[in-house]
Order: structure tokens, then C-alpha cells, then sequence
């Protein structure tokens, strides 16, 4: 009876640990710094850190060569480390389809969906147009190539919307690329370009020191955040781009992707500390600060999420005449 005992204590069964990284993370931003992208993985970094919501640092690296075909191609060769992962915006699309570089998302593995980043048109504070309407409609009545829209990229969802501007204005504007989101709204703060389509998060600074004004959101409704931006306005102030009747609507991809080859448990472990960041209090300070849509998706959700928006950003690319040959 003794030896029976020992035996089977030997077969009873070893808890075997969850997969954890074992090195530093690389956090790639596909993107320049001081943008909406960069904010939000230096942001989620500082978070990690803080709260040690994992054992290994988190290190943010940019990567914005090619509008981002750089960090695309970098986290595709690193197929199956699951101590790399990727911020995308919509350049998650945008970028291969524009520039014909060898990389689909399908060769990435999709972790979560953080959020969706609203666009705003903005001009500056001292620009005599109060409305979207007004100044729509002073493009309207001027010449091609009257007024400067700077944006993130060329062929990237700024300029995608600049594109659809221009066919509701029937004018075109000179669209001005810049590397990131941060020198798009200093730009427009210098008074070197008319307007600007910029994230939330990249304008609010500004918008909070009376240098820049929001004419309206490219949303179907309205921003959800009631409290005060400025002494006079929250995010919930601002019109949509519809309500001017500019039947325009667009809104941007924050989501995270790991390299191709990973395991699900090595997946899971970052949708996992996602959930995790998502509960904090910097990261809800974050998300209503720059007025973020606080969609979350992981999973099969998400993929056929991507998938759907793979497919309008087609459509939307060849209508601009933007895709490759």
C-alpha cells in the first residue's frame, strides 16, 4: 500500500505555468514620434511599468520609414518571437496598398483592438472660419490648389480624407505631408497651412492654449466626452462633419499585432495584460483625453474586423487612385 501511495503520488498532475516573456518586449510604432501612435505606446509603457503588470520592460522603438512599411516588414521577419509586437493605424492597410511592398496583415498574428481614433478638422485659432460649413464653403468658392491641408503621410488616411474633401468641395487642396501627427498640428499652430485633419490627441495641447479650433469630427455622431477641453468646449461640442453636411466619416485602427508563427498562449498573454491596462486610471484619463472610441476586440472578432476594413480601405484607395500599379 505504501509503494501503491508513492506511485501515484508521483502521476498527479504538475500545474504547468502560463507563457510570460522572458526578455524585453520590443513595442514597435510603425509611425514618427510625438503622434497619436507613439503616444499611445509610450503611454501603455509608462503604464506596464508602473503598475509591473509584467516582469520584463517594455521598450518603444519607431519605426516610420516607408509610412510604416519599415516596422511592418521588421515585425513580419521576426516570424514566431512573441517578444516583438505592433501598434497599427490604418497604415496597417493603407501602406502595402499605396506602395506595393511585399506585406499583408495576414502574415502578423492579431492580438486586440485598443481603440479607434476619431479625425477632427481643425484650422487655427486666428482663422476668420468659426464653422465647417464656412470654411467648406470659402474652398468652395476659391481656386485649386488655394488652400494647404497638412497631414500624416502621403496616400495614409489623412490624405484619404483630404481626397474625399475635395471631391465635396469640388476644389482640390495642396495636401502637405509631414512624418507624424505632433509636427502636422505645429504646423498648422505656425500658420504654414490652412487646416489640418489631425487625431484629437495630437491637436487637444494645442486646442487647450487657444492656438487651434476644431470645426468638426468625421464621425456619424458626435465625440461622447462632456467635460470641459477649453473653458468653453468639450469634445462633445464639436459638430460632426455630417451635421455641416459633409458626408464624410472616418475613424482609425489602434490594435496590436505579434509577429506570425506565435502560440495562442503567447497571445493570450498580451490580450491579457491589455484587459489589464485598459482598467487603470491613466488609461481611461488617456482614452477621454483624446477622445478615443473605447472599442475593444481580440480574437476571431477582431480578425474579421481587420478583414472588413482591409476591404473598404480598397475601396476607398481606388476611388483616390491611390493604390499601386
Amino acid at each position: 500500500m505504501v509503494a501503491a501511495t508513492a506511485t501515484l503520488g508521483m502521476l498527479a498532475p504538475v500545474s504547468v505555468l502560463a507563457w510570460e516573456p522572458t526578455k524585453p518586449v520590443e513595442f514597435v510604432v510603425p509611425a514618427g514620434t510625438g503622434g497619436g501612435a507613439d503616444q499611445m505606446a509610450r503611454l501603455i509603457q509608462g503604464v506596464v511599468t508602473k503598475h509591473e503588470l509584467m516582469k520584463q520592460p517594455m521598450v518603444v522603438v519607431n519605426k516610420s520609414g516607408g509610412a510604416g512599411g519599415e516596422g511592418f516588414l521588421y515585425v513580419k521577419d521576426s516570424k514566431g518571437d512573441p517578444h516583438k509586437i505592433i501598434i497599427t493605424l490604418s497604415n496597417l492597410f493603407t501602406t502595402p496598398l499605396a506602395t506595393g511592398i511585399p506585406f499583408n496583415w495576414k502574415e502578423i498574428t492579431p492580438v486586440a483592438m485598443l481603440a479607434l481614433d476619431e479625425f477632427v478638422l481643425w484650422v487655427n485659432a486666428d482663422s476668420p472660419h468659426k464653422t465647417a460649413k464656412d470654411y467648406l464653403a470659402a474652398v468652395k468658392a476659391g481656386t485649386d490648389n488655394q488652400f494647404k491641408m497638412a497631414g500624416t503621410g502621403s496616400k495614409q488616411e489623412d490624405q484619404i480624407i483630404t481626397v474625399a474633401l475635395d471631391k465635396f468641395t469640388g476644389k482640390k487642396f495642396i495636401y502637405v505631408p509631414f512624418k507624424g501627427g505632433g509636427d502636422v498640428a505645429v504646423q498648422l499652430v505656425g500658420g504654414h497651412v490652412d487646416s489640418t485633419v489631425n487625431n484629437p490627441i495630437e491637436a487637444v495641447a494645442h486646442w487647450r492654449a487657444g492656438k487651434l479650433r476644431p470645426l468638426c469630427v468625421f464621425d456619424d455622431q458626435r465625440m461622447p466626452y462632456k467635460g470641459k477641453v477649453t473653458d468653453t468646449m468639450s469634445w462633445n461640442d464639436i459638430h460632426t462633419c455630417m451635421e455641416a453636411g459633409v458626408k464624410v466619416d472616418y475613424l482609425m485602427l489602434r490594435g496590436i499585432f505579434m509577429p506570425g508563427g506565435v502560440s495562442q498562449d503567447q497571445v493570450k498573454f498580451y490580450v491579457d495584460l491589455f484587459k489589464k491596462v485598459r482598467e487603470t486610471t491613466e488609461w481611461k484619463e488617456f482614452m477621454e483625453k483624446g477622445a478615443f472610441n473605447q472599442s475593444f476586440m481580440a480574437g476571431k472578432e477582431y480578425a474579421d474586423w481587420v478583414k472588413k476594413a482591409e476591404d473598404t480601405h480598397k475601396g476607398l484607395m481606388k476611388d483616390a487612385g491611390f493604390l499601386a500599379p
